[in-house]
């Protein structure tokens, strides 16, 4: 089923582009690539109360998972972090008192439940590596079996049979860049492989008889790039594959089964700007949902195909729809004020249950489950806000600034009321701004309930979140605007942000102090920013950020590099536009305070993406730190190492922009 799956001009002659620093050189991947003593020189600080005290008040206003329901709706099982790390939790009825089902200090998800209710499948990783096995675990508690948990690799689940005998799951455990499909017999405790071959592979879909109950079609997709997918089709009769979608073209689909087992939904942009819902029957495309301004983000098909429920998104906030499979028609769902983000979760395999989260501005999410038969909405889960009043948290306003090239760029501003300069309320000097880049860089920056935000707003600073060039959500056009090459085209809009902020947000005659932040594409954003758009930030923050994109493609985990080079590029044919594109080109025009995060166990950005740019700033004595966490991977998961992370960022950007 389709579900959303965290997702940014030549000015050098290429003769003084084509060879790296020296000291931008790196080879290996994961905490063992190091040598123990720079993990120890770059082990994170420790930090007083009084900077850590305000930062866990706001973690601690947080929301579970969405959850999964039991077959019979009396029973939910979510993912909460409340630990610290994240685990699994059961309620025994709505906002009834929660009970933990798994711990420990390694990350632990739900994948999936058994129809019959009886079992969960879970997804368990350490210290951030990104390699999770798949584990069983008896609803009722206890202890976990495991499936496959093997080191260095990715075991994921990808159906369970109605049967609650037979599953599915996916492994690199063949060749570290190609993923295999095999069948499990949670009886027999036997696997067979079922798929081979090169590339990233999963399972879409699988239609199944509503009467017999039979597997009869699979719906097997893989990977050619990091949107575009090609799809092929298994008849279990027959024992028959055939191509169906994505064959020679590199384009985005999104496939499921419709009501029966030759009629298929597709979301794909194929067909106009924005992404649609079609049915694809007889080889003909027709659209189901109404032709938008605005991409449908994703969508899914109830296991007893009566009901499609889709998103939309709308310059950042999310709508909900839902048809009838039979008619097309739309169905009423439950109506929720103010709302910036209405989703689904999972449906019971049944169709009777859908879990519904909602966002606001001021509320951390709340969930919901409906229940189609009865039509009754109920709220399972409590969100916690312990001695915080959220009716303060700032709200998202969308603004927008023009590049150099004339296009307007969105973006989302978080302002407290000290830092607005109104007749009531003049200010002598602007507050200072931060500027925070998402990931991706095909990701999204969007409203809602916004933690991170509000902890800048909390500190003194205007937040800011630009939605550059190659951000999803607004047509595939400026999706792929920023694909290899052509990001020499759009990466000025990182250098366009700050010319705007200074120009615009004067107060006297004073222009604001401005800093630049980010984590994954979003720490190469910053880095660029530093870099080579230097003096446009007083400092920077990059957090698991590219340093050099020709290091980074070369060490980047291997059933990654397919996918990052249909985005950034090939090392060899557009090894120039990667060497201008790299920060370390640059690294001779870094004249501000830089502060770069890092997980050891990185399998996206390598670690030595963070030291190669260290040792620069370090010979060029720019005032600098670099924080090497020996226990995360991609990002800070466990709560402690959140608290430092962000902690470090607030006293950096304080140092550097208040003082």
């Amino acid at each position: 089923m389709n579900k959303r799956s965290l997702i940014f001009p030549i000015i050098f002659a290429s003769l003084a582009l084509t060879t790296l620093p020296a000291a931008a050189q790196y080879t290996g991947l994961g905490k063992d690539s190091l040598d123990p003593a720079i993990l120890k020189r770059y082990a994170p600080p420790a930090l007083p109360p009084t900077v850590t005290r305000p930062i866990e008040s706001i973690l601690d206003v947080r929301s579970p998972g969405l959850g999964m329901v039991t077959p019979d709706g009396k029973q939910m099982f979510f993912t909460w972090g409340i630990t610290g790390t994240l685990q699994v939790w059961r309620l025994d009825g709505a906002q009834k008192f929660p009970v933990q089902v798994t711990g420990g200090q390694d990350a632990t998800t739900i994948s999936g439940m058994t129809p019959d209710g009886k079992y969960l499948l879970l997804s368990r990783d350490r210290q951030g590596e990104e390699n999770p096995g798949l584990y069983l675990q008896s609803t009722k508690g206890g202890e976990l079996e495991e499936i496959q948990h093997l080191a260095g690799v990715r075991t994921s689940l990808q159906y369970i049979g109605n049967d609650s005998r037979t599953i599915y799951f996916s492994a690199n455990d063949i060749k570290p860049d190609s993923v295999v499909i095999y069948r499990y017999d949670l009886q027999t405790k036997k696997k067979v492989q079922i798929s081979g071959g090169d590339g990233i592979w999963w399972i879409a879909d699988v239609f199944v008889n509503l009467e017999t109950g039979d597997r009869e079609k699979f719906l097997f997709a893989k990977a050619t790039g990091s949107l575009s997918r090609e799809y092929y089709e298994y008849d279990v009769k027959t024992r028959q594959t055939t191509p169906l979608l994505g064959q020679n073209e590199q384009e985005e689909y999104g496939v499921t089964y419709g009501v029966s087992k030759d009629e298929y939904l597709v979301l794909t942009p194929k067909f106009g700007e924005f992404r649609r819902l079609y049915r694809y029957k007889d080889k003909k495309f027709t659209p189901i949902t109404p032709e938008l301004k605005a991409d449908v983000s994703d969508f899914d098909i109830d296991d007893q195909r009566q009901r499609i429920l889709y998103s939309i998104n709308d310059g950042g906030y999310t709508r909900l729809k839902a048809i009838a499979t039979n008619t097309l028609e739309e169905i009423k769902l439950p109506e929720f004020a103010n709302a910036d983000h209405i989703y689904t979760g999972s449906t019971t395999r049944n169709g009777r249950f859908t879990t519904i989260g909602v966002e606001t501005a001021k509320a951390p999410r709340l969930s919901y489950v409906y229940d189609w038969q009865t039509q009754k909405l109920t709220q399972w889960v409590l969100p916690s806000t312990p001695e915080i009043d959220t009716s303060k948290f700032a709200k998202a306003k969308l603004e927008n600034y023009t590049t150099r090239d004339g296009i307007s760029i969105p973006m989302f501003i978080y302002n407290s009321p000290q830092c607005e300069n109104t007749a009531q309320n003049p200010l002598e000097k602007p507050c200072p701004v931060v500027v925070h880049f998402h990931g991706g860089p095909e990701g999204q920056s969007t409203a809602g309930f916004n933690r991170y935000a509000q902890l800048f707003v909390n500190a003194g600073f205007v937040f800011v979140e630009p939605n550059v060039r190659g951000s999803d959500g607004y047509g595939k056009t400026w999706l792929n605007a920023d694909n290899g090459r052509d990001r020499l085209k759009v990466i000025t809009d990182i250098e366009d942000a700050a010319i705007y902020i200074r120009k615009n947000w004067q107060i006297n005659g004073i222009t604001p102090k401005i800093g630049i932040v980010g984590g994954s594409y979003g720490g190469y954003a910053a880095l660029m920013g530093m870099s080579k758009f230097a003096g446009s930030y007083d400092a920077g923050v990059s957090s698991v950020g590219i340093s050099n994109l020709l290091t980074f493609l070369n060490n980047t985990a291997p059933y990654r590099r397919i996918l990052r080079i249909s985005e950034y590029g090939d090392p060899v044919k557009d090894r120039e536009a990667l060497i201008e594109l790299s920060p370390v080109t640059y690294s001779d025009r870094i004249k501000a305070p830089l502060l770069i995060i890092q997980g050891a166990n990185d399998p996206r950005v390598p670690v030595g993406e963070a030291i190669q740019i260290q040792k620069i700033l370090e010979q060029k004595k720019i005032p600098s730190q670099l924080v090497i966490f020996p226990d995360e991977g991609h990002g800070s998961s466990k709560r402690s190492n959140q608290v430092l992370e962000i902690g470090y960022t607030l006293d950096f950007f304080k140092k550097y922009l208040q003082n």
